[in-house]
């Protein structure tokens, strides 16, 4: 069993803080791991249908992986917001979308080898488009529209690699067959 000895902040950010922790290992032994902790607590992630089928998905660059993405919209906790309320604003923020109705899938921890962030899924049905984004400074997102069926073929071919955008197609793949 393993079990921490110790735990040492060795830095802090605005939503992460970054800990090195000894570890005493099954054969008594121990070890140093890095750990990174979420201050929000972690985030929530929509999965927008729109009436013909089609899912919301957006397109951003993401400097840490070099590339643009294609995602579903997500963020961070804000406040004691409940995760269905992180989902429903990060989709009106991020597409211009509002959702009717609101309903749980799925949880994913990202990283849980070396990180305690977790995101909440959820179906956002009965959408109604608002006309604007209302983006962060630093955000530049395009969204579209794509059939489910493409969405699982990018899934399966590599050009979606973003864990909760591919677990939240999945389970609304699943709910619905």
């Amino acid at each position: 069993m393993l079990r921490r000895l110790n735990r040492e902040k060795v830095y802090e950010g605005s939503i992460l803080e970054f800990y090195r922790d000894t570890v005493e290992l099954p054969d008594g032994g121990t070890a140093l791991w890095d750990e990174v902790h979420h201050k929000k607590g972690g985030g929530a992630c929509a999965v927008p249908v729109l009436p013909d089928g089609r899912i919301l998905v957006i397109r951003q660059m993401r400097p840490v992986v070099g590339r643009e993405t294609l995602e579903l919209p997500a963020g961070a906790r804000d406040g004691g917001e409940n995760t269905d309320q992180t989902a429903y604003r990060e989709l009106l923020e991020e597409t211009g979308w509002k959702a009717g109705k609101m309903e749980y899938l799925l949880s994913v921890d990202s990283a849980p080898a070396w990180c305690d962030e977790a995101t909440d899924i959820w179906l956002a049905d009965e959408l109604e488009y608002t006309g604007k984004q209302s983006l962060d400074e630093e955000e530049s997102i395009s969204a579209e529209m794509r059939s489910l069926d493409e969405l699982l073929q990018m899934i399966f071919d590599g050009t979606i690699r973003d864990a909760k955008t591919a677990a939240g197609i999945l389970a609304y793949y699943a709910r619905i067959r």
